[in-house]
């Protein structure tokens, strides 16, 4: 059986890759819901006017919006198929994105309403973060596998835990 530890992470996981496809498959076409496209569309102009160094390094709002929406999709794929350490990179990249666009919405101080689920998507992916890079505990037996598939207990490990001395 899994561990609570596995199945929060996967959980976590899909749920946050899932959302982060549809939220960048907003930004990036209108079939899905063309008022929330529209939406996005005014966010992103009016966080290209609130930094004009970004009209200066030649990023437009389109390319802003596109950007930020793709690589919201791949993230989120990676985050719901990918095995492995990837899902951390994918994790770590989202978390940022998710700063950056708090911070757009600060600088062109949108009401807390409407920035509230980059604040609660930004907790969930820092505590999925945070459990997956967590170490997994140690057993105080160490345990192997058997020729049918069975977890059997080895004998105690000889070497002496950590602060204790072996007295013989």
């Amino acid at each position: 059986m899994a561990s609570p530890r596995t199945i929060t992470i996967v959980a976590l996981s899909v749920a946050l890759g899932l959302f982060f496809v549809f939220m960048g498959t907003i930004k990036l076409t209108p079939r899905l819901s063309r008022d929330a496209y529209n939406e996005m569309r005014r966010a992103y102009k009016s966080y290209v006017r609130a930094l004009p160094m970004l009209k200066k390094m030649g990023v437009s709002s389109i390319l802003l919006r596109k950007s930020i929406g793709a690589l919201e999709v791949v993230c989120g794929i990676v985050m719901t198929l990918v095995p492995g350490r990837p899902k951390d990179v994918a994790n770590f990249l989202l978390l940022l994105l998710v700063l950056a666009v708090l911070f757009f919405h600060q600088l062109v101080g949108d009401p807390l309403k409407r920035y509230a689920h980059a604040l609660v998507f930004g907790i969930l992916l820092t505590c999925r973060l945070l459990i997956a890079r967590q170490p997994e505990d140690q057993l105080s037996e160490k345990r192997i596998l058997s020729v049918n598939g069975d977890e059997q207990p080895l004998i105690h490990e000889a070497a002496p835990e950590k602060g204790k001395m072996k007295v013989s």
